[in-house]
């Protein structure tokens, strides 16, 4: 199966990146999220950056963003990728249908 992108810019809909994530591995589809701007706040909550731990799921932080919103990436989990715009660009390359939140 294909793979769907999320992008998360704002700081708002964590559980909906968490049910899409869980849904579309569900139907063996694999994920790939790309963190940036305000969507960095988003990483507090363990159950998305728990996200990147699931096989099938790449999940990568825009260091950029992250430093800008003041938002640390110490206590996160080693499988976040720490990365950079072009991570951003890689999934929407990659992925089949990308969804913004």
């Amino acid at each position: 199966m294909g793979t769907l992108g999320i992008l998360v810019n704002t700081d708002r809909h964590a559980a909906h990146v968490v049910g899409l994530a869980r849904a579309a591995l569900a139907r063996n589809h694999a994920v790939s999220i790309f963190v940036m701007d305000g969507g960095t706040h988003l990483l507090r909550d363990a159950a998305l950056a728990d996200l990147a731990s699931l096989e099938g799921v790449t999940l990568s932080v825009c260091t950029h963003s992250a430093e800008r919103h003041g938002v640390s990436l110490e206590a996160l989990p080693e499988a976040v990728v720490r990365g950079s715009q072009l991570n951003n660009a890689m999934m929407n390359h990659q992925a089949e249908r990308v969804v913004v939140l």
